[in-house]
Order: C-alpha cells, then structure tokens, then sequence
C-alpha cells in the first residue's frame, strides 16, 4: 500500500492539483446565492470543466454523463465497472456549488485565484467540495493501475448542495434503477478534527434557513421626527428573535429545536475532549478574551453536533455605518440559518418557528417570514463488521493512524436522502475540513497531504468493499 500511496501521490500532484486549481477560479456559486446562474453559466463552466477531466482518467470502461432535470441544476454521474473479481456497489458523492466569497480575503488570496502556499491551497470551493472528484477518481485510477479489485462504482457530483440540495432528489429519481444494487454510500463532504487520520462522521446536524423581513413604514422617515413614535423595524426585531433564542445564553427556545443526545454520542465526545486536550478551544480565529460556550471540552464537542443554534447570516433594509443617516428605516430584513440536532425533524422545526414568529406582530408591524428548502440531520447506523475493520486499515494506510470518529455540526441533505432511500446500504461520510480550512468563510483552504492521504484511504476502502467475501457482506453490524 506504501507503493499506492506513492502512485496516488505522483499523480495528484501532477495531474489533479492542476486541474482542480483551474476548477477553483470558476464562480461557480450555488444557485440560492446566483438566481441568475443559468445566465451566468459559471456552472455550466464547471460540469464541463470536471466531466472532460473525469472522461480522461484511465479507468476501464468509465463512463461520464451529465444528467439535466428539468429546471433543476445539472449533475455529474459517472459509472465505472467492477475489476478484478470486486462485489457489491458503492456510490461515492461530493457537489461542485460554492459558497460566495463571504468577507474580505487575506493580502495575496482571492476567492477565484487559486494560491498555493506550501501545503496548503487557498481558494473559493478547494476543499468544499471541489477536491471530491478529484479524490474519488484518483483512488480508482489508482486501483485500475495496480489491478486492484473493486466493485462496480457510481459517482454523483451535485451542483445545488450549497443551497441545501433542493435538486438532489430529482438527480436520485433518475438514478433509481442504478441505485438499487447499491450497498456502500461514501459521502466526501464532511470535516475533521486534525490532519492526522481518517475522520468519520457520526452525525450531522439539520438546518432551516429562514428570511424574516419587519415592515414598519412605506420608506423611511427622519428619525428625529418619528423616533419615539414609530416603532423601530430593528427593535421588532428583537423582539421577535428573544421569542426563539435565549439572547443571554443562546440557547434556543423550543422544544421542536431540542433533543437529548445518546449516552454513546456523550461518552465518545468525553474521549475525544481527553485525547486531542478540548479540540475546539483552538479550533477557531476567535479574538482575544471571547469566551466560548459549553462547559468543557467534551461539552464543547457535544454543543457543536447536538444543540440548535441560530445564526444571523445576513442582513437587508441597514446601510453601511459609512452611509448611514439619521433615519428611522423603514424595514430591516434577516436571513436566520438555524442548526438542528440530528434526530429532529426538520420540517416541524422550521413550521414550529414560523409559526412563533409571525403570531401576534409586535407593535402590529408586517412580518414576513419566508423559509428554504430544510435540510434533515443524520445519524450513522453502526457500521458492519467489515466496514469497522476496513476503516481501521484504510486511516492506517493513508495516514498511519486509527481513524478518528466525531459528530459534524454542519449539514449534509444527501445522506439524510440517501438513508431513507437505502435502508440496507452502509454509509460512510468523511472528508478534510479540518483546522484553518474555513469553508464558507474566507481564505478557504485545501491541505494537500490530507487529500492525498484522504484519497489513498479511500482506495484502500474501496478495496475493501470489492473484495469481501460471502460471509463478511452477511455479517450483521
């Protein structure tokens, strides 16, 4: 396997890095942030750019397609036969949108320029979720040279991810018939605590996003003349936010936002906490003096994967502090991004909280309340008895290490689909968003080891599932 590592290696370097630098300065933004991306056509950019890479791997009998559902965005789906005797079929996943640049760079970096720096690359969707296909096709190019086996494997690069995969479904309908033999679900989208071993997610948060806009006037007024008598759209506001969050802790509100962690998921975030000394405590560019929440370590780990929370995401209706005047505004309009615990259903979440929003308007003021598609949490069924060991061997030959396994307090819709879907599969999502790779944020950036590593470890797991025999796909987890 040191010599797989070595090909794997080689061959990113020289092959991969590049074109995944090319696929960094496309903007291609995800369509809830790019209505107009038909137009813009940055994604039409990518899918072409990433499918004419894919059809040039040396992969016997690859094929590379591009599904259009009808008004939905497109997706790249490629299918790859087994060789060399490999059962079973696997589906891989990882998505090409992006998050829009978010904030002011650091001197040098620039959302669509990629940058190399050292090991590390900077640029808008590197590491989320560019490096993906580019992963998944290494391995199993990897494999192809070395006549490794391997089942038969099915691709799925999605360009709506970003907006909470309103588009997936229709891809997966599409891909029904296929699907149907499917037995190991790989998702490489998730994030890890370091950058030493293989993470594995056990969990994955939900979230509702929610535009909710205050009207109080036709425009705005001086606010020396009507402060103090029309009330503030801002102050409504508030008002409005302290009916699902407590201001003073955080905590949210509602009991359709809450839910009691497994005793398993608390004691393996105590271990965690203990081993890697409270990972979070420098996890994050937090300024100095700011406190975070939780009590310790292993609470921190458990907030960030099992508690709701709510986050001001953006704002409308409030100039820049440089252009403001004395004026009472005539609405002030939110975008809330709430995070749920990965066992609450995420539709009555959302329908829980509208409804507390919109009931009984502060002060008789307009409020509108307008949500996005909810994105359901994920809890990961235990692994059989094969997918165990082989995690243990595939973290062991692509980092040197055991595999590292933690909840996630982002959101990933496809394994929610996809385990509603196939019950019987086995699903596995991981991924390289570890310290400093800031994804969603700026300076966004890829370690190159750990996506080699990454994609040796894959190769290795592959192997594993394509090489099972009889009595191993029958034991039970």
């Amino acid at each position: 396997m040191s010599s797989l590592y070595d090909l794997i290696e080689a061959r990113f370097l020289t092959d991969a890095l590049p074109a995944l630098s090319s696929y960094i300065e496309i903007p291609c933004i995800s369509p809830s942030y790019d209505p107009e991306w038909r137009k813009t056509g940055a994604i039409e950019e990518a899918i072409e750019q990433l499918s004419a890479w894919a059809k040039a791997r040396r992969i016997p009998g690859l094929s590379v397609e591009i599904q259009r559902p009808d008004d939905r965005s497109p997706a790249i789906v490629i299918d790859i036969p087994a060789a060399a005797g490999g059962l079973g079929t696997a589906l891989l996943y990882g998505h090409l949108d992006k998050q829009p640049p978010l904030g002011d760079w650091a001197e040098g970096l620039d959302p669509f320029r990629a940058v190399r720096r050292d090991d590390r690359l900077y640029g808008r969707g590197g590491a989320d979720d560019g490096y993906a296909i580019f992963a998944a096709l290494g391995a199993i190019e990897a494999l192809s040279a070395t006549a490794a086996p391997h089942g038969r494997l099915l691709i799925l690069i999605e360009a709506s991810e970003e907006s909470g995969s309103p588009d997936l479904e229709a891809h997966l309908d599409l891909l029904s018939t296929r699907l149907d033999a499917v037995d190991l679900v790989i998702c490489l989208d998730s994030g890890a605590l370091d950058y030493e071993r293989l993470w594995v997610t056990t969990s994955l948060r939900g979230n509702i996003g929610i535009t909710l806009e205050v009207a109080v006037l036709e425009h705005g007024i001086h606010s020396g003349e009507g402060g103090g008598v029309v009330p503030s759209s801002f102050r409504i506001l508030r008002q409005l936010l302290d009916r699902i969050e407590d201001a003073e802790t955080g905590e949210m509100l509602l009991d359709e936002l809450s839910a009691q962690p497994p005793e398993h998921h608390l004691a393996a975030a105590a271990q965690l906490s203990t081993e890697l000394h409270d990972p979070l405590a420098s996890h994050f560019p937090t300024l100095s003096g700011v406190q975070l929440m939780g009590r310790d370590g292993a609470d921190r780990l458990v907030r960030q994967s099992w508690s709701a929370a709510l986050a001001v995401t953006g704002i409308d209706g409030a100039p820049s502090t440089d252009d403001a005047g004395n004026v009472l505004r005539a609405s002030t309009c939110v975008k809330l991004s709430i995070r749920l615990p990965p066992n609450v259903d995420a539709v009555l979440a959302q329908d829980a909280v509208i409804a507390v929003l919109v009931t009984d308007p502060p002060s008789g003021a307009t409020i509108t309340a307008t949500p996005e598609t909810p994105a359901q949490g994920w809890v990961a069924p235990a692994p059989a008895r094969w997918l165990a060991d082989a995690l243990d061997e595939a973290s062991d030959v692509g980092f040197g290490h055991r595999p590292g396994f933690l909840g996630e307090g982002g959101s990933i819709p496809f394994l929610a689909e996809l385990a509603k879907r196939l019950p019987q599969a086995q699903l596995v999502a991981t991924g390289l968003l570890g310290p400093g790779s800031n994804a969603h944020g700026p300076d966004e950036m890829l370690h190159i080891p750990t996506t080699i590593a990454l994609t040796t470890a894959l190769a290795s797991l592959l192997t594993a599932h394509g090489g099972r025999s009889a009595a191993e796909r029958a034991a039970q987890p």
